[in-house]
């Protein structure tokens, strides 16, 4: 499978991020100094794109997608310091480290669905309360920490590869979606306190064991059809 992308890979003609694609496909506002217009949002999906650095010069974007291109690289994105909105879905970002998403201290909402991220070490985001990475080859999310991550309520890590759900240390975390992966043991939710929802489907889990005591605000539990763990629930 690791074959066959790098072949895809050597397949892919460079195309960067030119003004003339840009230009139709921008939202202006007034600028801060109500002497110009500046770029608010952009829509770039579906373009080809292997690399943006153009946009840094637009550092008055709110919302930027750039789905379903070829971009690996999110540098450029270092000095858009006012977005708050990022979906970047169906690309081929590897990982966060060396990413600049720590800087976006506005970043509220964002979405890297449908990528090659493996890991979550290096991903940082203070305002970020909602993130979207269903997917993915995720196998493990020892990297989420709490100090990089104070504001996440919502996580979306549907259709990775994920075995334990060790490694989530998110106390104001609110949702917790975590369906079609292979998880077979629940371990670390206890430190989830504020959780309400958490999505279970679909996975391999032998028993409930990792549901805390702790975990006093969850209102909604979908475990089905983990067969196994259906079972030990109705012998409990």
């Amino acid at each position: 499978q690791e074959e066959n992308m790098s072949e895809k890979e050597d397949q892919i003609e460079p195309c960067p991020l030119t003004k003339e694609i840009l230009i139709p496909v921008c939202l202006f506002c007034v600028a801060p100094n109500g002497l110009a217009h500046a770029f608010v949002k952009l829509q770039l999906e579906n373009r080809r794109l292997t690399d943006m650095a153009l946009v840094s010069s637009f550092v008055h974007l709110r919302f930027l997608d750039v789905s379903s291109n070829h971009l690996s690289d999110l540098s450029p994105l270092a000095a858009l310091t006012q977005l708050l909105w990022l979906k970047g879905d169906g690309n081929m970002v590897a990982g966060f480290r060396g990413q600049p998403l720590g800087q976006l201290t506005y970043l509220q909402w964002l979405s890297l669905a449908l990528n090659r991220i493996k890991d979550l070490e290096g991903l940082e985001g203070l305002g970020l309360e909602s993130l979207n990475l269903i997917g993915n080859g995720i196998q493990r999310v020892s990297g989420l920490r709490y100090h990089h991550l104070t504001n996440l309520v919502t996580l979306e890590l549907r259709g990775n590869k994920l075995e334990t759900t060790d490694g989530i240390y998110l106390p104001n975390l609110r949702r917790l979606y975590l369906a079609q992966n292979t998880i077979k043991r629940l371990e670390g939710l206890g430190k989830l306190e504020r959780l309400t929802t958490l999505h279970l489907r679909d996975n391999q889990l032998e028993t409930l064991d990792g549901i805390s005591p702790n975990m006093k605000a969850l209102q909604y539990l979908n475990i089905s059809p983990n067969m196994k763990a259906l079972q030990y629930l109705n012998i409990r």
